[in-house]
């Protein structure tokens, strides 16, 4: 990245003495970010120059401090140029400590990453969720400790980080860590975030990131099939606490939600459609995009079930849903029992919901992208891909349309 400096000598008018001296000052701009310095020189107003940026006339002063500029500005250059022979980064915070003289401190990247986790932490809730929060922590503690594993430190300065650091970190995330390919790029992904940061405060000139690629695998979407939902439909667990962890489940099946969506529902998320019927109206906490589901039978019966449940009444919770681990373990035992060979998870009852319950049934993609609360209708595509059955279907559906042709087609061709 090419440096434009330019500098500018001028009469700061603001800052007149009570004898009506003007001191001058230098405006020192680097690609776009400006510095202003005091030259130590003053002079009445009209003696100076303001297009030749110099006093006026050729007087022993006029000499004496044109020349003082005219060596002010060959020192700025030669500043530069020392930084550019140097390969360092030529910022208005460089070169301002180098011509005062002062003690540069140099930008480190975990401070960086630290505030910009503290500035996460202060927005949940408005505009992030704690997952990203999470995320983001997780992503500094790793950063941490391949900072220890590759170079022995606890911190290293922005203006050192450059490809190698990128593919070493990668390096890193995959066999150290272990991560699989779309969770090391997620982390790299956050990492990018940093850097993007240090690039728009001009703290580094040059992008690590430049020249690497890395892409996100397609991961195959799981899901249960109807003989899958009718066997848990069926089932009659001999617990509670089961049969609550089953509902719920059941209830995420026909409604396409998340656990956290879920878990936040209240009696007031459900109004009166556009048809007449109940609807959940609510908002995804991942993506804070609308989501509106018209309740189906089984839906409505689940949310009957515990309309009077003490903790629905005490905490004005729309189902008692638990925590997220306990529901994925209670669901490890539902598959045992149901025998589904499946790893059951929460989540698998949106894929479910997206697949089996909708699109499969002949539910417009835009329709169920539009109730799961997706911002782009290539996310739900993924969905789509899976189906055999639908494309099954359809051609069979094309297969009845051909049936009449071809049989004109065998008789002019025999």
């Amino acid at each position: 990245m090419k440096t434009k400096v330019s500098i500018l000598f001028y009469a700061k008018r603001a800052k007149a003495s009570v004898n009506g001296l003007v001191p001058i000052y230098t405006r020192i701009t680097i690609n776009g970010k400006r510095i202003e310095l005091s030259t130590n020189r003053f002079v009445e107003i009209s003696k100076w120059s303001t297009e030749a940026g110099k006093m006026k006339g050729g007087s022993n002063e006029a000499r004496s401090i044109n020349s003082h500029l005219d060596m002010l500005k060959i020192k700025i250059i030669d500043v530069q140029m020392e930084l550019l022979h140097k390969n360092s980064i030529i910022t208005t915070e460089t070169l301002k400590s180098r011509l005062l003289g002062t003690q540069e401190r140099p930008r480190t990247l975990i401070p960086i990453f630290q505030d910009h986790n503290n500035k996460i932490k202060e927005l949940v809730g408005k505009e992030y969720a704690p997952g990203t929060l999470e995320r983001y922590r997780t992503s500094l503690k790793h950063t941490v400790e391949f900072l220890q594993w590759k170079y022995k430190v606890t911190d290293i300065e922005i203006a050192k980080i450059d490809h190698a650091f990128i593919t070493e970190y990668e390096f890193y995330l995959r066999s150290v860590r272990n991560c699989a390919n779309n969770t090391a790029v997620k982390y790299l992904k956050n990492f990018n975030k940093i850097i993007k940061i240090c690039l728009a405060n001009h703290w580094i000139d040059r992008n690590p990131f430049a020249n690497y690629k890395s892409k996100v695998k397609e991961v195959e979407r799981v899901y249960l099939s109807q003989e899958e939902i009718q066997n848990i439909i069926d089932k009659d667990f001999k617990t509670e606490r089961l049969t609550l962890v089953r509902d719920i489940f059941l209830f995420s099946c026909f409604t396409g939600l998340a656990y956290i969506d879920v878990k936040n529902l209240t009696k007031s998320h459900i109004s009166i459609g556009i048809d007449g019927e109940k609807w959940i109206f609510t908002h995804r906490q991942k993506t804070e995009s609308a989501s509106k589901i018209p309740i189906l039978p089984l839906t409505q019966m689940i949310i009957d079930k515990y309309e009077d449940h003490p903790e629905c009444i005490n905490q004005n919770k729309l189902l008692p849903i638990l925590s997220n681990q306990k529901m994925n373990a209670y669901l490890k035992e539902i598959a045992g029992v149901c025998e589904i060979e499946k790893e059951l998870t929460f989540h698998i009852a949106r894929h479910t919901f997206a697949t089996t319950v909708t699109l499969t049934n002949g539910v417009p993609i835009e329709s169920v992208s539009k109730m799961l609360g997706h911002k782009n209708l290539r996310t739900t595509q993924h969905y789509a891909k899976v189906l055999d059955k639908k494309v099954s279907e359809d051609m069979k559906i094309l297969r009845d349309k051909f049936n009449g042709v071809a049989f004109l087609c065998e008789k002019k061709i025999n």
